[in-house]
């Protein structure tokens, strides 16, 4: 059986995974969810509703700012950049992930020592 990401492991991470993309390069919603299925491998698909909370999210905090594309391509997209403060966002994101991911493996993959006194 082939091992499964739940919404629920993702879900504090979608801010940082969407910032990490715009920090690549400008884009917009389809794109972006082009993105995350490419890079997940197919592992995890974000949904639509998803996606725009996180716009949102991270354009009121100041992370990202929006402008409408040109019409060159069909529809009028609305695209999305990483602001200097989603840089500095995306840093600290990536260092607190980098620590809880150390943690965790030792929490779930740690073995006492046996110079360690079991409480």
């Amino acid at each position: 059986m082939k091992p499964e990401i739940s919404k629920d492991t993702i879900r504090g991470h979608t801010t940082t995974i969407v910032l990490n993309i715009l920090n690549q390069g400008d884009s917009y919603g389809y794109a972006i969810a082009k993105t995350i299925k490419q890079l997940s491998h197919a592992a995890y698909v974000i949904n639509e509703a998803t996606l725009y909370t996180v716009f949102r999210r991270l354009e009121k905090h100041g992370d990202i700012s929006s402008y409408w594309g040109n019409e060159t391509q069909g529809g009028r997209r609305k695209y999305y950049q990483i602001t200097t403060q989603g840089r500095t966002t995306l840093r600290h994101n990536i260092d607190e992930w980098n620590f809880a991911k150390q943690v965790i493996d030792d929490l779930i993959l740690g073995r006492l020592d046996d110079n360690v006194s079991k409480d």
